[in-house]
């Protein structure tokens, strides 16, 4: 910053000096003075290349000489209109070239906190929020913009307010009544914001209609399997699930997790106790999926289903794969419960402020990898495959709000390339103030 004022300081006396000389200068164009000495000059110039003779030099020297004496005395006084011109130039040229600055230049860059990278924060929480805001704010004003009121939706299900979800998906569908990840999307939250947390009529027939436009569509196929394992069809769930696996990467995270949920089912249908989960599938099952809850009888049906947990089409796919080692500081292991909710996201080091890639764990789970990828985030246009740095955040939830709370605790990394194949390791270590 004093470097900048230096050279400010010093071009604008630059400045100053180019503008104030002519003013304060006695000579003017036709100052008689000036025109004495340059016809005395010429005179020299003559005299030396031999066209005037001595006598001829000496007599028109005394003539100049005579006229520049003249001149001299009577060179007219510097008027008051040009002191005062003067003063105001001297004074007004470094107002109005700070004031100008001010206006359209940046003076906040001086500030050398302005310089350094911003801090990487753990407020994504605070930024979704206004975000969701922001955009249904938008969106009053574009009813007809059903891509917008998807993401409006996504984003309500990311922070568990379900009937707002709900709400805005079917306004979503409302528009556009065809599209079958709408359709799927809407469905969902219809189970989700209902007292029994069950798959309806309503929601079914929304899978099989967007089943029948788009056979592939893996969210779909997944809740078409957790409606027919609530029903206690258990060969049908089996048989969506089996169909979903044809579409998987056969080592992927999210093929295991779909293949232990067969497990369950099948052993449900048969009647044998439920398998335990292998850690490996039980870390998956909680973040790239969920378990399929078997039928719920009267005691259960106000728990949350698995239905929350869907995989996303593309989870394991191409791009970009973070894989992230999430611990907790031993310090803060008495402020945590086991069923405490752990979210692990990764959002733009400089971009939108939603996440790109969510997942949900508990705290009982920890330590815990998991893996980030494309097709993880609110909407299939907003991918980690888009931005070349990252951030990735872990943050233990007391509400199981994704909105972040006083008393949360959390942790967020420096901003990180997009492709980076290394294990993140990120321990929880902070508390939200």
């Amino acid at each position: 910053m004093g470097l900048f004022l230096m050279l400010a300081a010093l071009m604008l006396a630059i400045a100053l000096a180019v503008v104030l000389r002519p003013l304060l200068s006695r000579h003017t164009p036709d100052d008689p003075a000036a025109a004495a000495r340059r016809r005395m000059q010429i005179l020299n110039e003559a005299h030396a290349a031999g066209v005037l003779s001595d006598e001829e030099f000496s007599a028109k020297r005394t003539e100049l000489g005579d006229q520049l004496l003249v001149a001299i005395d009577t060179s007219p006084p510097r008027s008051r209109t040009t002191y005062f011109a003067a003063i105001a130039v001297a004074l007004l040229l470094p107002a109005l070239a700070i004031g100008l600055y001010r206006f359209v230049g940046n003076p906040a860059a001086l500030d050398p906190a302005a310089l350094m990278p911003a801090p990487a924060t753990a407020e994504h929480g605070q930024d979704m929020e206004q975000a969701i805001s922001s955009l249904a704010a938008k969106l009053k004003q574009n009813p007809d913009d059903a891509e917008g009121w998807t993401l409006l939706g996504r984003a309500y299900l990311e922070t568990q307010r379900f009937a707002e979800a709900r709400d805005a998906l079917k306004h979503a569908h409302d528009v556009a009544a065809n599209d079958p990840d709408i359709a799927v999307a809407y469905a969902e939250a219809l189970t989700l914001a209902s007292e029994s947390h069950q798959f309806d009529a309503q929601a079914r027939s929304m899978l099989e209609s967007a089943l029948e436009a788009d056979p592939k569509n893996q969210r779909g196929i997944w809740l078409l399997g957790i409606a027919d394992y609530q029903a206690g069809k258990f060969d049908a769930a089996i048989a969506s699930w089996n169909r979903l696996l044809e579409q998987l990467p056969k080592d992927s995270s999210v093929a295991q997790s779909v293949k232990s949920q067969i497990a369950r089912a099948e052993a449900a249908r048969d009647g044998r106790p439920l398998p335990d989960e292998p850690a490996s599938a039980a870390s998956a099952a909680n973040t790239e999926t969920a378990q399929a809850p078997p039928p719920q009888s009267a005691s259960t049906a106000g728990q949350r289903p698995a239905a929350e947990q869907p995989p996303t089409a593309g989870a394991a796919g191409a791009g970009p794969h973070l894989t992230v080692k999430v611990t907790l500081d031993p310090a803060l292991t008495a402020k945590v419960s086991p069923a405490d909710t752990v979210f692990v996201y990764a959002k733009a080091a400089s971009g939108p402020p939603m996440p790109l890639a969510i997942q949900r764990l508990r705290a009982d789970q920890l330590p815990a990898t998991v893996v980030l990828s494309d097709g993880m985030g609110m909407l299939p246009s907003m991918k980690l495959s888009q931005f070349p740095q990252v951030i990735i955040g872990a943050r233990i939830s007391k509400s199981g709000n994704a909105i972040a709370q006083s008393g949360d605790m959390q942790t967020v990394s420096k901003p990180l390339d997009v492709a980076t194949t290394a294990p993140i390791a990120l321990t929880i270590d902070q508390t939200v103030p």
